[in-house]
């Protein structure tokens, strides 16, 4: 069995090869993918070679893990019938490359028991589902107030619209680039040098920008919280005089849980939550390499989705 899949041969190069795949078991499905998302944090890093020592991180490798698809085979112990529309959160079904995070092929050897499934009507948006759970994963871990998000990209956006979604106060956002303030669903949007307030309960960055913790923290009150929930590719710091002035809590969002998953998926079905909007170009595989660019250059780009459908 093979499937065409985007691969990152090295640093900086990105293809469309037809690469081998492993047999599925009988707990196993096989998905032939419909979309696939552009994660402009985990696979930038991959793409520039930055990304930091992380388990399996081996070239040539395929990214991804934003992948919805159909079921076209299914073990009898899968759990999952055929002609079920699912959503990947990755996989590891190559035998010529690394699967990190591996979801970004035409077709997918996948446990059935890490798959999710979605209702139909999701659409294209269903490749947003992994960042809205890390959204939702975020917010819950700052538990308390949260009275600025840092950061108006697609996951700054989820969780702006994640706190209202759970019947919390909108945030004011931060973002630095005037062309990603647009936009904003029911939250208002500011360059940092505007935002005078100070005594701030609760923050939550989701830029990956670590040089803005030292502006962050200042702000808060004390005892202050600060989730971290982008990726940071860079070591950290931050001045300890104003952390320990305000008792700084700082907390790291890291991956999404099952529950995050299933708790957005119930807010989506309810109608509390949208992720219309989001998903803002789309590329035929055989674009990848300019269509990477662009998800990771152009600020106008929120999700990059490449679309398998419209492959030769």
């Amino acid at each position: 069995m093979e499937a065409a899949g985007v691969i990152f041969e090295r640093p900086g190069s990105v293809a469309v090869r037809r690469l081998a795949l492993t047999a599925p078991g009988p707990a196993d499905v096989v998905v032939e993918t419909l979309v696939s998302g552009v994660s402009t944090g985990t696979e930038k890093l991959l793409f520039t070679g930055t990304m930091p020592a992380f388990p399996g991180l081996t070239y040539p490798l395929v990214p991804g893990y934003e992948s919805v698809g159909r079921v076209v085979e299914a073990g009898e112990r899968s759990g999952r019938d055929v002609g079920r529309l699912v959503f990947v959160p990755g996989a590891a079904c190559y035998t010529e490359a690394a699967g990190l995070f591996g979801a970004t092929a035409s077709r997918l050897v996948v446990p059935g028991a890490r798959t999710v499934a979605i209702d139909g009507t999701m659409g294209e948006e269903a490749v947003l589902l992994a960042l809205a759970a890390t959204a939702h994963h975020a917010v819950s871990r700052a538990g308390g107030p949260v009275d600025l998000v840092v950061g108006h990209g697609v996951l700054g956006r989820l969780i702006s619209r994640m706190l209202p979604a759970l019947g919390r106060p909108a945030p004011i956002v931060w973002e630095t680039n005037p062309d990603r303030r647009r936009g904003g669903a029911g939250c208002t949007v500011i360059d940092p040098a505007e935002d005078g307030r100070t005594g701030l309960a609760g923050v939550i960055d989701a830029s990956g920008d670590a040089g803005l913790i030292d502006r962050i923290v200042p702000r808060l009150t004390r005892p202050g919280d600060l989730v971290l929930a982008g990726f940071y590719g860079e070591r950290i710091d931050f001045r300890f005089t104003p952390a320990f002035m305000r008792e700084l809590r700082l907390s790291i969002a890291a991956e999404f849980t099952p529950a995050d998953v299933e708790a957005v998926l119930t807010l989506v079905a309810a109608g509390r939550l949208s992720l219309a909007g989001l998903v803002t170009h789309r590329a035929a595989p055989a674009a990848a390499q300019s269509a990477y660019l662009t998800a990771f250059e152009d600020a106008d780009c929120l999700k990059m989705v490449i679309d398998w459908r419209t492959a030769a």
